[in-house]
This record gives C-alpha cells, structure tokens and sequence, in this order.
C-alpha cells in the first residue's frame, strides 16, 4: 500500500465501493461518482492492463482499446513496480469465471 495516498478521504471511498453488492449498483454508484469520460478511462487502464499481463504487444493494444502509447506505459509500469493490486483482481476473475 502506498502511503502517499492513505487518508481518511480515500477510506471513505474504498468502504463505499466495498459496500456495493451488484454489478447494477456499480453502474448506479460510479455514473453518479465519476463523469463518463473518467468511468471510460479507469475502463480502458483496466483492459491495457489485462492485455499487458496477458504480453499483448503495444501495438494491438493500441489498436483493441484506442489507448496512447503513454498511458500503456504507465499502466506497464504500474504492472512491474506497482503494488500488484491488478494482479490480485485478475487472479480473482479467473476464479470467479472458472466457477
């Protein structure tokens, strides 16, 4: 955990994602929390991310998700010196679909 963004702040946040039960009250929750654009960008860090995990090369990655090369940058560096929080969601939606 990165201690530069810890505060109480964030906490509230996170406790209000937690609190969601439904794929219906995420829509709910972050079309009321974020504007389109914002909700479509975390969607598309998202998806780079997967692609890149799963070594899809910058160029198709490009072309799948209309990323610019920097964002895929700094989402692979997130991926390599992060704090492996995108690792952790993907080995849990592997479990979940594989159920």
């Amino acid at each position: 955990m990165n201690d530069k963004i810890v505060n109480s702040n964030i906490d509230f946040l996170f406790k209000a994602i937690l609190a969601l039960e439904t794929r219906e009250e995420c829509y709910d929750f972050f079309e009321d929390l974020c504007t389109v654009q914002e909700l479509k960008t975390l969607a598309q860090r998202l998806v780079v991310a997967k692609k890149l995990s799963e070594k899809a090369v910058y160029t198709d990655i490009v072309n799948e998700t209309g990323a610019s090369t920097a964002t895929i940058s700094r989402v692979n560096r997130s991926l390599q010196y992060g704090c492996d929080g995108y690792d952790k969601i993907f080995e849990r939606i592997k479990e979940y679909e594989d159920e």
